[in-house]
């Protein structure tokens, strides 16, 4: 499927190397200002070719507007919006069009459909993360209203991590790899650069947390806040694991030591990372968002074409050397999306709010 949301949901098209990628975003409600310099600012932060750190591929990443805005707020209409591809390059392919890139999509895409577009994945390359910022992007215009705030950057680097106490958002924007932590950005850019004149690849993690969320976002059993986030995120190109709260260690503990203690109306501590029963509680909520290598790397590797011969390949092309990098910022625009959708939701879940909205 390529539309995702519940409330709030946004369609996708667009391939890597096609003439456009872009989105219809539906359910943002009328009256919002719409800022389109911060829109274009988290594209910004997306794009590649900005640093040594990133595929050197040249992309001004535009966003035009098409619909739903007028004189500068949302008008409550689909939102659409656009980015046409300048910098494709589709002859850095052409050799590998039958051959099956190792960790990609080319062959579960190829067996499914019994086509794939292998300029650069097509419809299954991460640059169709474009569409999720922008989404991200607009959500967080009506998170905004709520003061409702999402932070995200790099946690880990390989097996090198960051010091948890020593997080700093501020010095993370300036960061150019979105480092947490000020004393461990010159040994990531190490590694990163490493692993690069290596011709090789490596996977990272993300930390996000979510400021000022009120308690009550998420809907019980199927709709739980943090199964919509593990939803979102993992659909996320290279995510391989999500953490909420203690994560993965909440299996390492005992209940006295993991339950957070609840006096003098809040929690003392947040092992279950904002959210109890799938509902938000008020505390800050907590995700660790685990990337993959990146698999296009330039080490010659083994692999299948399409008519099922062994083959020997060597990959072309301009490629992250670390896709958490970038990624960080698809992380923080889903989970933007994820709680505007929770919110509107939440409109709904009791008489009390509907009457407030209804009485005139």
């Amino acid at each position: 499927m390529n539309t995702f949301g519940t409330r709030l949901k946004f369609t996708s098209f667009g391939e890597s190397h096609g003439k456009a990628l872009g989105c219809v975003i539906d359910g943002i409600p009328a009256g919002i200002k719409f800022d389109e310099n911060f829109l274009q600012n988290e594209l910004e932060l997306r794009k590649p070719g900005k640093n040594k750190f990133l595929s050197p591929r040249k992309e001004n990443d535009e966003v035009e507007i098409l619909s739903g805005v007028f004189q500068g707020y949302t008008t409550g209409t689909p939102i659409s919006a656009v980015v046409f591809n300048k910098d494709a390059r589709s002859k850095d392919y052409e050799e590998l069009k039958d051959v099956f890139r190792l960790s990609h999509a080319d062959f579960t895409y190829f067996y499914k459909y019994g086509i794939h577009d292998y300029r650069g994945g097509g419809r299954s390359s991460a640059r169709e993360s474009i569409n999720k910022v922008i989404a991200g992007a607009i959500a967080a215009m009506l998170l905004k209203e709520f003061d409702i705030e999402v932070f995200s950057g790099i946690c880990s680097i390989g097996t090198k991590n960051i010091d948890f106490k020593n997080i700093d958002f501020e010095f993370c924007k300036t960061s150019e790899i979105f480092c947490l932590d000020p004393n461990y950005e010159e040994e990531f850019k190490k590694e990163l650069l490493n692993v690069k004149k290596a011709k090789d690849s490596i996977g990272a993690s993300v930390y996000t947390c979510v400021k000022n969320v009120p308690i009550g976002l998420g809907e019980v059993l199927y709709d739980k806040l943090d199964s919509k986030l593990a939803h979102a995120l993992m659909g996320i190109n290279g995510v391989k694991a999500v953490e909420i709260g203690s994560g993965v260690k909440a299996s390492h503990m005992r209940g006295s030591s993991y339950n957070d203690i609840l006096k003098d109306k809040k929690f003392l501590s947040n092992n279950s990372g904002g959210i109890l029963g799938g509902i938000s509680n008020g505390s800050l909520i907590e995700i660790k968002t685990h990337f993959k290598p990146t698999p296009s790397i330039f080490i010659p590797q083994e692999s299948m074409d399409k008519k099922g011969n062994n083959v020997r390949y060597i990959l072309k092309g301009r490629h992250d050397p670390c896709i958490a990098i970038r990624g960080s910022v698809v992380v923080n625009a889903m989970v933007r999306f994820i709680l505007a959708d929770l919110l509107l939701l939440n409109a709904s879940s009791r008489l009390d709010y509907l009457k407030k909205i209804y009485t005139f």
